[in-house]
């Protein structure tokens, strides 16, 4: 495999430009973010919704976001029915637990093996293998808007199957530990490699999905949950299978090169930047707000309001140290200034 991946990735300046551009915004998202927990509690909300759509939206699902909302809250007391509904719960059970335990997941057999099982879990159609590689031959299609499929590329055989998982989980271990490679790269013939092998009879396309999400995680890429990267990959449907299919054309050959894959990954990472920078510098300071600071802030239509009106206003449902706090925060955004000193100050709207 080491070989392989040395003959297959050629680091050419465009995809230096590429990863350095990626790696920069990773810096700068480290050190410069002032969304507040509860904002970001939100964004994270709104992307499982988000990526939960597109991405069985791409595997020929017909629900919109709207009603995969709708189905996510519902999740307690319904029980998902039909198979659009099924993936969906399935693979928002997935992702949410990867954004939320991304530090103690490891990329291992067994790992993947139970990822699988949660992806198919409300799956009545894929009772009987999820959790288990496949036994019989797959083949990777694109579904189109008519519903025909195309054949992008036919993956290893069954009986190779655990033996080549063996093979790309030792590898990427071995070279997470190295730590000489970049990320990105390890990250591209991954999930590329996991692609080709397609190890499971349903839920292949998913899954990488989601072990690109948690590999991003873990090499420290934390705005990946969000700004949805299921959503762009989708966005670029054609593209995403195009690249799988030129890269797939030399696979196992003397002339192996990732550099489609590679090049539509850094790519669809690049999008996923633009949008998080938009999060980050976007001129409307009430996103950078909690809901109690957001509910304060909402109250401004009048004049002037002093704090004993505020609190009125809301009905004593804030406590005064934490009204004061969301007060000095909406001054420090220059969303509403100070008049006055002391007990007799009041707050005025910008």
């Amino acid at each position: 495999m080491e070989n392989r991946f040395e003959k297959r990735a050629t680091l050419s300046q465009e995809i230096l430009q590429k990863i350095t551009k990626i790696d920069e915004f990773k810096g700068l998202w480290k050190g410069s973010l002032r969304l507040s927990p509860q904002t970001l509690g939100r964004l994270k909300r709104s992307v499982l919704i988000t990526s939960t759509g597109a991405s069985t939206r791409i595997e020929g699902s017909r629900m919109s976001d709207k009603e995969v909302a709708r189905l996510i809250q519902g999740l307690k007391s319904t029980p998902p029915k039909g198979r659009d509904a099924q993936e969906v719960a399935g693979y928002a059970d997935l992702l949410g637990r990867i954004f939320d335990n991304w530090k103690t997941l490891k990329i291992t057999e067994g790992q993947i093996l139970h990822f699988h099982q949660i992806l198919l879990n409300f799956s009545e159609k894929d009772r009987t293998h999820k959790g288990k590689y496949k036994t019989a031959d797959n083949m990777v299609v694109m579904r189109k808007e008519d519903g025909t499929e195309v054949v992008i590329f036919e993956p290893t055989k069954p009986y190779l199957t655990k033996k080549e998982m063996d093979d790309v989980l030792h590898w990427l271990d071995g070279e997470m530990k190295k730590g000489e490679t970049h990320p990105l790269m390890l990250i591209a013939n991954f999930i590329f490699e996991f692609l080709a092998i397609h190890p499971f009879r349903d839920g292949n396309g998913r899954l990488s999905r989601a072990l690109t999400t948690l590999l991003l995680l873990k090499f420290g890429y934390t705005y990946v949950p969000y700004v949805s990267l299921d959503e762009i990959i989708e966005e670029k449907k054609i593209d995403y299978y195009l690249a799988l299919r030129k890269t797939q054309s030399k696979h196992k050959t003397k002339k192996e090169d990732i550099t489609p894959w590679l090049n539509f990954l850094l790519d669809a990472l690049i999008e996923q930047i633009k949008r998080a920078k938009n999060i980050m510098e976007e001129d409307q300071p009430e996103k950078l707000l909690s809901e109690k600071q957001l509910l304060v802030y909402q109250l401004f239509e009048v004049d002037t309001l002093s704090v004993s009106e505020i609190s009125r206003l809301l009905n004593e449902s804030i406590p005064m140290v934490t009204l004061k706090q969301a007060l000095a925060r909406l001054v420090a955004l220059s969303l509403i200034e100070r008049i006055g000193l002391g007990r007799g100050s009041r707050y005025k709207k910008l």
